[in-house]
């Protein structure tokens, strides 16, 4: 299996997801705007999604992916069969009794994590219902995360990649055509996050029937296999739960400023998220299983040059979009929100968030390399005890920040929470001598450097002739954008062919 190859394919499918999500974000803007009905959207999404985190993507994954690849590289294929049915009876069982308690218990949910709606009834009212539509997402995106992380394991990357581009579809045909049938309009985003789900899940169930691992889930507390998945997922729960404490905590301060400011930050971690999505979930996305197939294979040279090529990749990539997001903040803002609601105000406001949350756009992804060379190992502890520590500081942030810079402020406290949470994972790896960088390091990140320069230079230029953004149609904003980045990619890219960088150095083979 070539590493790069299947990285390119899973980034290459996870940029139409997120470029659909541009466009059913720009379709939201247009028709709702930015203030009290998308801001009681957002935070009725947020919720569900923060539990996937935890449950699926995060600490299931990290406790379940490692020992799926020691049954099927040791225990044999009716062994895994069984394993597989025994941890998806678990893990239906729990995420449903979190569905019914959620939903049941949505209006304190909405109380403890956004307070400040409180003072507004009708927000308050609206945003309750909206999470009682939404909730039962956290169920059926879990279990379609299960099903992707099986595939993942089999190195069927491409299926779990393509799966959220069914939410952005779903979301974009309800909003266009369905929500004049609902009262409030609004409601038609709720249903069609349900609708979403359930298509994701049923997408991948005829590709994992093929695998031959499509089994009924079975119940028990004794199977050997589910139970130290469960005892793995206890500290991994912890630690993913602290991030995600991080972002109730933001919501909560948010809730507190001015209406739109929960709008402004999503908007904001929208554009952050189309190089955290494609560049570093597809590289967490092959790093794990890759990582942990190796560590069962006892291979431990091989473990640390798997970790430096991601590390590799991962700056000569993300390096770049974070200059280019702090750079092109206004005409990115702009040329995909500042319609019909959106007014130029909640672009400005989108880009302070989107120029703060761009410093932390490294360490952001930094995270998803290092984190994996735990995570393959079963060793969820010591990551947990980094993400402790790291949400601690990142309150001390919040508090510092907040009150001069607002809700740019939160998400400049996010920025900083994540560098220095790479910064310690990266330290921690070293200490305990899990990682040794290959040589050539030094010169590699001058040569970066140059051609970073090289591309913000010329940028800033361009930017000095360009019309004021707002003017012109979406089309002729568009291609002014395209521009840009165009001009910016062939600047960066052809610095490096320059000073000797070949795609071929970065290929790689991992285990099938």
């Amino acid at each position: 299996m070539n590493l790069l190859k299947s990285l390119a394919a899973v980034s290459s499918i996870t940029m139409v997801s997120r470029v659909l999500g541009f466009v059913r974000d720009t379709i939201i803007a247009r028709i709702f705007g930015a203030g009290m009905v998308t801001d009681a959207f957002f935070i009725a999404f947020k919720l569900p999604n923060l539990l996937r985190r935890i449950f699926a993507e995060g600490a299931f994954s990290q406790a379940f992916v490692p020992i799926l690849a020691e049954y099927k590289s040791q225990q044999g294929e009716e062994a895994t069969r069984t394993f597989v049915a025994y941890v998806a009876g678990l893990l239906t069982l729990a995420l449903a009794l979190v569905t019914v308690a959620g939903i049941l218990a949505a209006p304190w949910v909405i109380w403890a994590t956004a307070p400040g709606f409180a003072d507004t009834p009708e927000k308050f009212q609206l945003t309750t219902d909206l999470l009682r539509v939404t909730f039962p997402y956290i169920l059926l995106i879990s279990l379609s995360s299960f099903v992707g992380a099986i595939l993942n394991t089999y190195n069927r990357f491409s299926v779990p990649a393509f799966t959220p581009t069914l939410l952005n579809v779903s979301m974009i045909l309800f909003a266009l055509f369905l929500t004049p049938y609902f009262d409030p309009p609004v409601m038609a985003l709720g249903w069609a996050v349900l609708a979403g789900g359930l298509a994701q899940l049923l997408y991948q169930l005829p590709h994992l029937k093929k695998l031959g691992l499509l089994v009924l889930p079975r119940v028990s507390l004794r199977d050997t296999g589910a139970v130290r998945v469960m005892k793995q997922m206890l500290p991994a729960i912890l630690g993913v739960s602290v991030s995600q404490i991080s972002l109730i905590i933001n919501t909560i301060f948010a809730s507190f400023l001015v209406a739109g400011s929960v709008s402004w930050m999503y908007y904001a971690d929208r554009l952050m998220e189309l190089p955290s999505g494609v560049l570093g979930v597809a590289l967490g996305t092959i790093l794990l299983p890759t990582l942990a197939k190796t560590y069962a294979n006892k291979d431990r040279h091989e473990y640390s040059r798997i970790l430096d090529w991601g590390l590799r990749l991962c700056f000569v990539l993300v390096l770049p979009c974070a200059v280019a997001l702090a750079l092109l903040a206004e005409p990115l803002t702009v040329a995909l929100f500042q319609y019909g609601k959106f007014s130029a105000l909640d672009a400005a406001m989108t880009q302070r968030a989107l120029i703060a949350y761009s410093i932390g756009l490294l360490g952001i992804i930094l995270i998803k390399v290092l984190a994996p060379g735990f995570y393959a190992q079963q060793n969820i502890r010591t990551p947990v005890k980094i993400a402790i520590f790291t949400l601690v500081a990142t309150q001390v942030f919040n508090l510092l920040l907040i009150s001069h810079l607002q809700h740019a402020g939160l998400a400049l406290a996010i920025s900083l929470g994540a560098c220095l949470n790479a910064g310690l994972l990266y330290w921690k790896l070293r200490q305990q001598d899990l990682f040794q960088p290959q040589p050539g390091w030094t010169a590699f990140l001058c040569k970066l450097g140059v051609a970073v320069l090289a591309m913000a230079g010329v940028l800033l230029v361009m930017l000095q002739y360009m019309p004021a953004w707002a003017d012109g149609q979406m089309l002729e904003r568009f291609l002014r954008l395209g521009l840009l980045v165009l001009t910016g990619v062939l600047v960066y890219f052809g610095m490096l062919l320059a000073m000797g960088f070949r795609l071929k150095d970065f290929a790689r083979r991992g285990l099938a």
